[in-house]
């Protein structure tokens, strides 16, 4: 493929445009003022145009790059190719999540991030709590399923290695609110059934990795003034990257019930689990993460286990 550019002399001034192939030309340009035309074959030759200029005028040198999938960039006296000074500012991330552990059941999940300055994001998430439990009990139909949705910011620090992420969350259903009651039975579903303010902090660079993450789910409504809960939900992973595509390390988890107005009821450890992980990842944005382990203490349900598909785009 050949690379055709001109060269305009104007006084003090002098302007240079780039077109992608030879048809795209605009020999009207050329009107303006003395021009020299240059063709090259070579993606990655610099091109050096001389002309006759008197003493009137001045040429500023353009250096020219080409990168992949035929993309042009042009920089000038050390500006970057958006414009402005610096790198390019990161592009949104999106990322879809099938999650499956003993406790919560099947709960598919997706994360997005929108970057607004260089280092901050803006952040949504959503989670598909679809465990019948965390509905209304017995004649569930599944049309009131626990659906979690939030809001809020990452903070990219230590050059893109450590991440904080601070959100706001909404739940919807009867888990924490306990629902309606209706003529004595127990129906229906509620909006803002909860509020969840979470933390999460990730690190990560070539041979370490690490994830913890503190959340808070707090009733903001009660069925006939009783029969709500709270949970504080907490986990901490730290792993070694044995490569590219392999990394696993200990994880520990803990969800406890902080508040319980259901009439004789009780707030305590709902579990605490203690194991390790092992995760595959991919280039392509695809990971894979089983985590398994024993619980801790008595009142749990036995031993766990929770398994993660992802796919970041």
């Amino acid at each position: 493929m050949k690379i055709r550019f001109f060269a305009a002399a104007m006084p003090a001034v002098t302007a240079v445009s780039l077109f992608a192939s030879p048809a795209l030309a605009n020999e009207d340009a050329l009107a303006a003022g003395d021009a020299d035309v240059v063709e090259t074959s070579a993606a990655d030759t610099a091109v050096e145009a001389s002309t006759k200029l008197g003493s009137a005028y001045s040429m500023t040198p353009v250096n020219t790059s080409i990168s992949n999938g035929d993309r042009y960039a042009l920089a000038q006296n050390g500006a970057s190719a958006g414009g402005g000074m610096g790198a390019p500012m990161r592009k949104p991330s999106y990322t879809v999540t099938l999650n499956q552990d003993s406790f919560f059941g099947f709960n598919p999940s997706f994360n997005g991030a929108i970057p607004v300055s260089e280092k901050m994001d803006v952040t949504f998430y959503g989670t598909f709590w679809t465990k019948p439990a965390f509905g209304l009990g017995q004649g569930n139909t599944g049309d009131d399923l626990w659906t979690e949705f939030g809001v809020g910011l990452n903070f990219n620090l230590l050059d893109g290695k450590l991440k904080v992420k601070p959100q706001l969350g909404i739940t919807n259903g009867s888990l924490l609110s306990g629902g309606e009651r209706v003529g004595g039975a127990t129906r229906g579903a509620r909006f803002l059934d909860g509020i969840v303010p979470s933390l999460t902090v990730n690190y990560s660079d070539d041979k370490f990795e690490a994830e913890y993450y503190g959340g808070y789910y707090a009733a903001l409504r009660q069925r006939n003034g009783a029969a709500s809960l709270d949970f504080a939900h907490t986990w901490f992973n730290a792993g070694y990257k044995a490569s590219k595509n392999v990394s696993f390390g200990p994880h520990y988890e803990l969800l406890y019930n902080t508040r319980n107005t259901y009439p004789g009821g009780d707030t305590g450890k709902s579990y605490e689990w203690l194991g390790g992980y092992v995760q595959f990842s991919l280039p392509q944005g695809f990971f894979a993460r089983f985590t398994g382990g024993s619980s801790l203490g008595d009142g749990d349900s036995g031993d766990f286990y929770k398994m993660s598909v992802g796919m970041s785009f």
